[in-house]
């Protein structure tokens, strides 16, 4: 069975349990302004889920286009990947554990004929919140699956997003498939075998994990799940590799093709990481948010792929020098295009991305080159090079540890690798923190002060159309409980006058303390009445309009305040270059 068919299998299944499909979000949050993108299909849905009711409905089914950086060392195995796709189905307050577990069992074992001794289940083991999960392992039971294939595990394992995190979450069920194509599945599941590959997960959204520490009742019990298509996708083709589906097949041949090599074991690690990071570099640079490389935000984790993506490329042999790379994503957009038009439709600016940031790598080679020769010189009669040399080369300059290890080796000299693996393994637990801060999935800041600045990020691009014109249009944002950052377009740095007239513009309409009013109506409807709404395709047939007096109305769906006079007083912090033709704004809002 081909992915095509897969999502299709799966919208047209539970759209026959009256649930109503609905389009996936942009791979960059559009109403969820607290992280840098979507991790995961529930991230849109997040007003729904404390209870604020979706224009579809109660029943929603969708494919969502997903990305994490939290796994990026393990990009280059068999399953992991940077971006992904997510087939979800939600129930927003209406069945709950009994029809999810049904349902899930159904669609696997009846719709793609997965046989039942393929398939073991994890359960919550139980904690001070939530007794153990026996109801659950009941009804896997009653619908099938043998007792021997259920293993309780703890929250680190089944608890979603995490038992720390904040805002809604639950405890949930995750669904393994045995994807050993030389031996049958075991009769007794063993979670810790990673032969079992998770493909599906049920969370029982049924908690909002305050501030104070308190895990409260949603005011509404959820049902929120996730299906990997890619490990899915390997299921089903019956192989443990995901990069041996045609969802990457076409891929990787032509990366066979440009190297000269073969998918061997030596050099299947560098041929995924190229085929993930170019895929990921696609979605994100092809996303009508107009992300293009930069020092901060998604404009860096675009950055980083690009250039992690050409170091492995070099290692290959690939000459990096020519559109190696358009070529590969020229591919990918004819696998991804019936999904995700924007991927043709914004291909030039994929390829000019692409261009462009090679041409910069290119130079930070030369200059690592230049450190290279350099360290050997500070090295004297010393015949290895230390690990912070090393380092530094692979840090500031690009240089996978392989690369220098060859260098040195050309020139009769050693590496102090495992002082570079305990550098390495530093740096990898600096970048996880700092991924878990940005990627946690604007749950843990859902609250009074982030409603406030979202709403404020309303006024402040009123008030900008107002002084610079209507061509402004807002091209990202980022809110945490003590700011907001907006990124709109424009082309030159805003003068103080600009920046004094817009802030008073802000708080003039904080000062009138009007009510904000939310609308429910058709796309189409909210254009013709004067909305605001920049991410057209992203947008479902019915949305929400929220109109502040005069002074903004926009479509939207995250969080938002009562009344203007609810915000405080505006005040802009900085106003600086985001990119070529975007600006950026900080600004906070102050309660006497």
């Amino acid at each position: 069975m081909d992915t095509i068919n897969l999502k299709k299998k799966y919208i047209d299944f539970f759209v026959s349990k009256n649930h109503k499909q609905i389009e996936s979000a942009s791979v960059v949050p559009v109403d969820d302004p607290t992280c840098l993108f979507n991790t995961a299909g529930m991230m849109p849905l997040v007003p729904y889920l404390l209870g604020n009711p979706h224009p579809a409905g109660t029943r929603l089914v969708d494919y969502q286009k997903c990305f994490r950086l939290t796994d990026l060392e393990a990009v280059g195995d068999k399953t992991h990947h940077t971006f992904f796709e997510m087939l979800g189905n939600w129930s927003l307050g209406d069945y709950f554990k009994e029809d999810a577990v049904a349902w899930s069992y159904e669609f696997l074992t009846k719709v793609l004929e997965i046989p039942v001794e393929y398939l073991s289940v994890t359960v919550f083991e139980g904690n001070e919140v939530v007794a153990r999960d026996e109801e659950t392992a009941k009804l896997w039971i009653k619908a099938g699956i043998s007792e021997k294939h259920i293993a309780y595990r703890p929250a680190e394992d089944n608890w979603w997003p995490s038992i720390e995190q904040l805002g809604p979450c639950g405890s949930d069920t995750e669904i393994f498939y045995w994807s050993d194509t030389k031996n049958p599945p075991p009769e007794v599941y063993d979670p810790e075998d990673d032969r079992w590959v998770e493909i599906w997960n049920n969370v029982f959204m049924q908690f909002n994990h305050l501030e104070s520490g308190e895990f409260v009742e949603l005011k509404q019990k959820n049902v929120d799940t996730g299906m990997g298509v890619e490990r899915a996708t390997a299921a089903l083709a019956g192989v443990d590799d995901n990069y041996r589906t045609e969802l990457w097949w076409p891929v990787i041949t032509k990366i066979c093709e440009l190297s000269g090599k073969e998918y061997t074991e030596e050099n299947q690690r560098p041929m995924r990481i190229i085929a993930d990071h170019c895929r990921a570099v696609m979605m994100i640079a092809s996303d009508d948010a107009h992300i293009v490389p930069s020092n901060t935000d998604q404009g860096y984790v675009l950055r980083r792929l690009i250039r992690r993506m050409l170091r492995y490329a070099k290692m290959l042999e690939i000459n990096i020098n020519e559109d190696f790379d358009v070529e590969i994503v020229s591919i990918l957009s004819d696998i991804f295009a019936d999904y995700y038009p924007e991927v043709k439709r914004n291909f030039n600016q994929v390829a000019e991305v692409l261009r462009t940031e090679k041409k910069k790598f290119a130079k930070t080679i030369e200059d690592g080159m230049k450190e290279f020769e350099k360290s050997l010189k500070n090295l004297g009669d010393a015949k290895q090079l230390p690990a912070e040399k090393a380092f530094r080369l692979f840090d500031t300059f690009g240089f996978p540890i392989e690369m220098t290890v060859e260098l040195c080796n050309e020139r009769g000299i050693t590496v102090d690798e495992e002082g570079f693996k305990a550098l390495f393994a530093k740096h990898q637990e600096i970048s996880r923190k700092g991924s878990e801060g940005k990627f946690k999935g604007g749950l843990a800041e859902s609250n009074d002060e982030t409603a406030r600045l979202h709403t404020a990020t309303h006024l402040l691009q009123g008030a900008l159309r107002k002084v610079l014109g209507t061509g402004v249009q807002q091209k990202g944002s980022n809110i945490t409980s003590e700011r907001l950052r907006f990124d709109f377009s424009f082309d030159r740095k805003m003068t103080p006058e600009e920046i004094a007239e817009v802030e008073k513009l802000v708080n003039e309409a904080i000062k009138a303390d009007v009510e904000i009013v939310k609308k429910e109506m058709s796309y189409e409807e909210a254009k013709e009445s004067g909305a605001l709404g920049f991410f057209s395709n992203k947008y479902g047939e019915t949305v929400y309009v929220y109109e502040m007096g005069e002074f903004s109305k926009e479509i939207c769906g995250g969080p938002h305040a009562n009344r203007t006079g609810e915000l405080g007083s505006f005040k802009i912090q900085k106003e600086q270059a985001c990119s070529s033709g975007v600006r950026r704004i900080k600004a906070v809002i102050q309660h006497d």
